[in-house]
């Protein structure tokens, strides 16, 4: 075992690696683990290691765990400078944001005032209008206040995303 310090950012890197190793021991074990020969065909098998893929894989996977449980605990722990939240809160908070940014999107576009293109009301010449039930210049500015929010959380994220550390415990099968 060793110690390995990470940013929230190169944990995630170093996690993809790990997986993108795994599979591509999986895929050599789908190719390699069985072979075909015709009746009466004498043939050397594929090379496969089944004892050494298998632990090889026990290994990776056990690693992944120790660093992805490691990362979901420093996201729960550490707390955004400037901000008062955890990064694990500052996930949430701006997939809620980013839902209530597309649903002002919407309405900011509301015409105050529009003219139906139905045009007439039964038949009778009447000339119909649909109005905004709100104020449309409000969600229009809205939606710029909930931009710079995002944008400026986003920023406050990456930074820590980038700068913070936290030591991890684990038998580098990477390295």
């Amino acid at each position: 075992m060793e110690t390995k310090l990470f940013t929230s950012a190169s944990a995630a890197k170093y996690i993809k690696r790990m997986e993108n190793e795994k599979s591509r021991l999986v895929s050599i074990e789908q190719k390699n683990a069985t072979y075909i020969l015709a009746q009466g065909e004498e043939g050397e098998p594929p090379a496969y290691d089944y004892d050494g893929i298998v632990s090889r894989i026990d290994e990776l996977d056990e690693a992944i765990r120790i660093v992805r449980h490691a990362l979901h605990a420093f996201n729960a722990q550490t707390v955004i400078p400037e901000e008062g939240v955890t990064v694990d809160e500052a996930l949430i908070v701006l997939a809620q944001m980013n839902s209530k940014l597309r649903r002002l999107e919407r309405l900011r576009s509301v015409e105050p005032k529009k003219r139906l293109s139905s045009g007439y009301y039964g038949g009778k010449g009447i000339i119909e209008y649909e109005y905004a039930n709100f104020d449309v210049k409000k969600a229009f500015a809205d939606y710029e206040e909930l931009y710079k929010r995002i944008a400026n959380l986003q920023l406050r994220l990456d930074l820590v995303n980038q700068t913070e550390t936290f030591a991890v415990e684990v038998r580098s099968p990477m390295d």
